[in-house]
């Protein structure tokens, strides 16, 4: 049985269990559990292990950091920058937009049942 069927066997027939003992690798490594896999971007100007420290670890323990999946990077929130506000239309041109769009569709009605 190759690997990722009997990972899928194994996940179809077991459940999580808060209170079991935690399972480690061939090199003695704790096994992360990918539902419980998560992120968080920490601002460029700080120090990713003292962000650890101090915002993750407190409410997470057993918390590690995975280097091989670390990432950094930038983002740009384009709708802070670049977004320009257009007031939306009132309900009443909306009301007449309607209107005018059954009276075109109830023409077409009438061709068609010809």
């Amino acid at each position: 049985v190759d690997k990722s069927l009997k990972k899928a066997i194994l996940k179809a027939l077991s459940e999580h269990d808060e209170t079991a003992d935690i399972i480690y690798d061939k090199h003695g490594n704790p096994e992360p559990n990918p539902d419980l896999r998560d992120y968080e971007n920490v601002p460029l100007n700080k120090d990713v292990h003292e962000y650890f420290e101090r915002e993750v670890k407190p409410h997470l323990p057993d918390a590690w950091i995975d280097e091989k999946k670390t990432k950094v990077g930038y983002e740009i929130s384009f709708t802070k920058y670049f977004y320009k506000y257009k007031p939306l239309r009132s309900l009443e041109e909306i009301r007449k937009d309607i209107l005018a769009l059954e009276k075109e569709t109830e023409g077409l009605l009438q061709e068609v049942l010809k």
